[in-house]
């Protein structure tokens, strides 16, 4: 990869329908000196990627495609050759195709390629680094996942972002926060986590910079989902209530477990470029619920009229 170059057309691939391009799409949009294309083509189409790369012709390109199933990842256990085919092929695809080009290409992946071990003990503080080796594939989610991260480490020209349990300033299906609020019972183990209000900017910054690799792309520290509810009900619904089972229980009602990590930010921070402001996580937690309340007045669901799917039924 030659030296970085300046940002004047982005193509996002995966912003058409995709939550993280779209919201990358917005974001880019306040910007007007930066040319924003939302790509056409399938990933793991070839051709058809080639073709709009060489009509769009991106300085940059911001990978946020893939196959998390809906409503879980529990559908990727039961599709597992379309899960392969956009999770993988895909996203070779558009790294290969983008480093034929000399285009610098930002993944979004994910974290969530990692549990808890000897190592790296619950509660420790020690959390994974960009150069330890996956050791999470409980669920085929990750599993993929798990695979790409060395490959991508082979393209110069990639920035990947290993993205964890992203949380957005509303209740909008695929924020984590919405996950576990309409779940009967969760689990209660701190994790790292992408609070994308402060996240998504600083991606950006890094790909205008032209960093490359691996960085954890989380908000700094952990945080666990009682934490989490708590401030749910502190901001949005003093009326809420949750019940806790163990990771045991959980299993037994999910078809694939789920990861759960802490990861170290010690490079993102070094390298962050210089004005952008990344929050510990419960600080930025908090913060988020605090636009989140006015975000839900504003759509007329607060101060009493969330949608029946978030309320519960009063303690017996």
């Amino acid at each position: 990869m030659s030296e970085s170059k300046p940002m004047t057309s982005v193509l996002i691939v995966g912003g058409k329908t995709g939550w993280i391009g779209g919201l990358m799409a917005k974001l880019i949009e306040k910007e007007p000196e930066i040319k924003v294309t939302l790509a056409e083509s399938r990933i793991e189409n070839r051709e058809q990627l080639a073709k709009e790369l060489d009509e769009v012709k991106p300085s940059h390109v911001l990978m946020a495609a893939g196959i998390t199933g809906r409503p879980n990842i529990d559908w990727c256990e039961d599709h597992k050759p379309e899960t392969i085919r956009t999770n993988v092929i895909g996203t070779l695809n558009v790294a290969d195709l983008c480093l034929m080009r000399d285009i610098h290409v930002t993944v979004y992946a994910t974290g969530c390629i990692f549990k808890y071990d000897d190592a790296h003990p619950l509660g420790s503080g020690i959390g994974f680094t960009e150069e330890d080796a996956p050791n999470f594939d409980g669920s085929f989610y990750s599993e993929t996942k798990g695979y790409m991260e060395p490959m991508l480490k082979c393209y110069p020209n990639c920035l990947v972002l290993r993205v964890r349990m992203p949380v957005s300033d509303d209740l909008i299906h695929r924020n984590f926060v919405t996950k576990i609020v309409k779940y009967e019972r969760v689990v209660n183990i701190p994790n790292s986590m992408t609070i994308l209000h402060e996240m998504l900017p600083a991606s950006l910054a890094m790909a205008k910079k032209g960093l490359t690799g691996v960085y954890n792309f989380t908000n700094p520290g952990v945080i666990s989902h009682n934490e989490v509810l708590d401030l749910y009900t502190k901001y949005i619904d003093p009326t809420y209530h949750y019940t806790n089972f163990t990771e045991e229980e959980q299993n037994e009602v999910i078809k694939a477990p789920r990861s759960n990590n802490e990861l170290d930010t010690t490079k993102l921070m070094k390298d962050m470029p210089e004005g952008v402001v990344i929050n510990d996580i419960k600080t930025a937690y908090d913060l988020c619920f605090q636009r989140m309340k006015v975000n839900l007045t504003e759509m007329g669901w607060l101060p009493d009229n969330m949608p029946a799917e978030f309320v519960r039924a009063p303690k017996s």
